[in-house]
């Protein structure tokens, strides 16, 4: 039997450990440098701090094998690679094969591929190493196993998007059906930018059986014994499964942590309007920071109503978040005034509405900068889809939570944080949501209800369905095919928006990357 620990870690750029008492310690794919490193990796000091990270960990790990990834540069050539560290120095490298370049991968960009299997030996067992995509196409199974491997060990940066858990179960199946061999798969933990790693990391049997699943979204590291027939551990049989709105309340409060302190942000500001979305974004904020680490500013205009106030001050109590109300009244007829020229005699329009949420945007940067804290945007998918956000005014800010976040699901995630404390006045959800930016101001007035909407957005950015797709499964054809002009020509505001973090298979950003200028019309 092998003792292996299976090191699920939320890693910064450059950081390992190596205190751990087994036989062998796995780390994930590209330990050394975090997951993605982008162009860093045509830096060519990044690989002078990777080797000499390597040679630290060689001098330091003499007790116990190792298997740790990092980025390789040989030749001219780089490669994803991990090592097999033994007795102080490297004894066998694996050099990554199947590399993805789809959806927010690009790893042909910046790495070439290895050609061959590599078996290792411990205490008298064969085992292949492989490295995150190697698995999830066929034939590493079947290599591995020519090879003379009798268990397989794979690493990983596998990000989160919602369902990729049976995902990956299914991609270790199909590996183990044609290796008949076990497989420890290990993955990471923690926010990356955009990207959020659940961990969730897993031994499989010969069989196919799951004998070992990791927590999600928790960093530990667990010791396992196996051989070619036999998995034992001490954990639970299988973890606590999280509902969804959980399981993606929990990526979002890991990914606006991360972001903050691996950026050394002293904590986080906010606007707190009473409406929904600043109610969640308030809530993943402390939940992620702590509330004596967040503040909240209240900026009400003549159009705010009292219960906007009054339930922005609820929430920011319930969640002991400090907060401030600074009316906009005077910034915005400071700016009329210097714009009387322009404004006076035309009708009001989005310019008046627009100047107000600036004057927004001006308060709440000066909060960030002045306290040196991360101003989070609390605007959500469905808003950024459609347009329906100001530049330099609510969409100012360094990190967007919601961003990949529908309104719909705003709803659902507000219900579900307030099982397990009520922070979200009830009013708050039940109210129809409003910019209030102008008299009685509806979202409604400008936007099909969410109901529909959100089921047409789905439709078209994360599934690439056609106009004549949708309006086949029922929705109305003009509302489609204005929806469909809207998420178009609103690519501009979405190239100078926030990183928020990514939920669904298609977010945007690094999921989905369609030009600005274009002649391309659906119709």
């Amino acid at each position: 039997m092998i003792r292996v620990a299976l090191a699920q870690l939320n890693l910064p750029p450059r950081r390992a450990r190596d205190e751990l008492k087994a036989d062998i310690v796995i780390y994930p794919e590209l330990t050394l440098t975090g997951y993605p490193p982008e162009d860093l990796l045509l830096r060519p000091h990044l690989y002078e701090l990777v080797n000499r990270a390597l040679a630290k960990i060689c001098q330091q790990v003499v007790d116990i094998d190792l298997i740790i990834g990092y980025p390789r540069r040989d030749k001219g050539k780089i490669f994803n690679s991990c090592s097999l560290i033994r007795n102080g120095k490297i004894e066998t490298t694996y050099d990554k094969q199947h590399l993805p370049n789809y959806n927010v991968f690009d790893e042909k960009r910046y790495f070439a591929s290895g050609d061959q299997a590599c078996v290792i030996n411990v205490k008298d067992i064969p085992i292949a190493l492989s490295i995150c995509e190697d698995i999830w196409v066929a034939g590493t199974g079947k290599q591995a196993s020519d090879a003379g491997a009798e268990i397989m060990f794979n690493l990983n940066a596998s990000p989160y998007h919602q369902d990729k858990r049976d995902e990956r179960i299914d991609a270790l199946k199909s590996t183990v059906a044609e290796s008949q061999m076990p497989i420890v798969y290990v993955n990471m933990v923690g926010g990356q930018d955009e990207l959020v790693f659940d961990g969730g990391s897993i031994v499989m049997d010969a069989n196919g059986q799951q004998c070992f699943h990791a927590p999600d979204f928790v960093e530990d590291v667990y010791l396992v014994e196996l051989d070619q027939h036999t998995v034992r551990h001490d954990y639970p049989a299988s973890p606590r499964i999280m509902i969804p709105e959980e399981h993606i309340y929990q990526a979002l409060v890991l990914g606006v942590r991360d972001y903050a302190q691996k950026n050394h942000f002293k904590g986080a500001v906010l606007g707190l309007s009473g409406g929904i979305d600043s109610a969640l974004t308030a809530a993943i904020a402390a939940d992620a920071l702590g509330g004596e680490n967040v503040e909240a500013v209240l900026m009400p205009s003549r159009y705010t109503a009292d219960m906007s106030n009054e339930d922005a001050i609820l929430e920011a109590d319930a969640l002991k978040i400090k907060h401030y109300s600074i009316p906009i009244a005077g910034p915005f007829n400071a700016f009329r005034e210097s714009l009387h020229e322009l404004i006076d005699g035309t009708p009001k329009d989005t310019t008046e509405e627009n100047i107000q949420a600036r004057c927004r945007g001006v308060i709440l940067m000066a909060f960030s900068n002045k306290r040196g804290t991360l101003l989070l945007t609390t605007g959500n998918k469905s808003e950024m889809s459609v347009g329906y956000a100001t530049l330099y005014g609510d969409m100012a800010g360094g990190f967007a939570p919601l961003k990949d976040i529908s309104k719909l699901m705003v709803y659902r995630l507000c219900e579900w944080r307030n099982t397990l404390s009520p922070v979200i006045p009830q009013r708050v959800i039940d109210r129809p949501p409003s910019a209030e930016l102008a008299p009685d101001q509806k979202d409604s007035d400008s936007l099909p209800p969410y109901e529909i909407l959100d089921p047409i957005l789905e439709a078209y950015i994360e599934r690439d369905e056609t106009p004549e797709q949708i309006i086949a499964r029922g929705f109305e054809q003009a509302v489609v095919e204005r929806i469909v002009m809207l998420v178009d020509r609103n690519e501009y505001k979405r190239r100078q928006a926030a990183p928020g973090v990514r939920i669904t298979k298609r977010a945007f950003g690094r999921d989905r990357r369609y030009p600005i200028t274009s002649g391309y019309r659906e119709f």
